[in-house]
């Protein structure tokens, strides 16, 4: 809570939702009617024309909620304030990784859940990108950090696992959004809606390091291949777990 209540003012700005894959994971949702969205946030990804209400514990990430944004509950993911099987399905997109104690967490997910869990998560077994050559601690950060994906079967049960490939205009501003826009990382404002960004000792060697490179070409020498690509596999998955409705 004490993250998102710091580096959670002027979120929505960058982290817009982005259509494919708000797509994604409405496919993985199927036809649930009711929806509870853990670790909700503003509300990217909340699929509209169902019942869903949202469970998000930072009250600054609450108060910038859209005035359509669904019924907010603040609670912790380890806790939700519901009765056993209370919804068709549980939701959590990019939030597992925040939980202090992430098997009770995903334990309550499937609790309140009818049916089914969505969660959108970063594989931990994936190999960095190309950023980890300006902030490696990035990358040993978020591995000590997010579940791997092969475990989150051991709590959840028989999952799914789905790759989530990332387009190069990726409207959303997590961290691998903008593996073929290096530019953007020289933006504070950008660095600042990436939780992992605000748990390094220091970042102005990396910045610093990255705009020499663009400045002189090194960047694009080492990396151009990517520049023809549409879409990329950061490691980026789509877990379902249970039955679909």
């Amino acid at each position: 809570m004490e993250l998102y209540d710091t580096i959670g003012r002027g979120y929505p700005d960058i982290r817009q939702p982005d259509p494919r894959l708000a797509a994604a994971i409405l496919q993985a949702l199927g036809p649930a009617s009711s929806v509870v969205n853990v670790g909700a946030g503003t509300g990217a990804y909340e699929p509209r024309g169902r019942r869903v209400v949202a469970v998000e514990l930072s009250m600054t990430m609450i108060r910038q909620r859209g005035t359509e944004a669904s019924p907010v509950v603040q609670a912790s993911a380890t806790s939700l304030p519901f009765r056993d099987e209370s919804f068709d399905a549980s939701l959590a997109i990019l939030t597992v990784h925040h939980w202090l104690d992430r098997a009770r967490g995903l334990r309550e997910l499937r609790r309140v859940a009818r049916q089914h869990t969505v969660i959108l998560t970063w594989d931990p077994s994936a190999p960095a990108f190309w950023l980890a050559d300006y902030f490696p601690e990035i990358f040993k950060i978020d591995r000590r950090i997010f579940p791997p994906v092969s475990g989150l079967a051991h709590i959840l049960g028989k999952i799914t696992v789905s790759d989530i490939l990332i387009p190069h205009d990726c409207r959303d501003g997590f961290l691998g959004a903008y593996w073929r826009r290096p530019e953007a990382y020289l933006d504070p404002k950008v660095r600042g809606a990436i939780s992992t960004f605000s748990k390094l000792r220091a970042v102005d060697g990396g910045v610093d390091r990255l705009r020499k490179d663009l400045e002189s070409g090194k960047w694009h020498d080492r990396n151009g291949d990517l520049l023809h690509r549409a879409v990329l596999d950061l490691g980026y998955r789509l877990v379902v777990a249970g039955n679909t409705i």
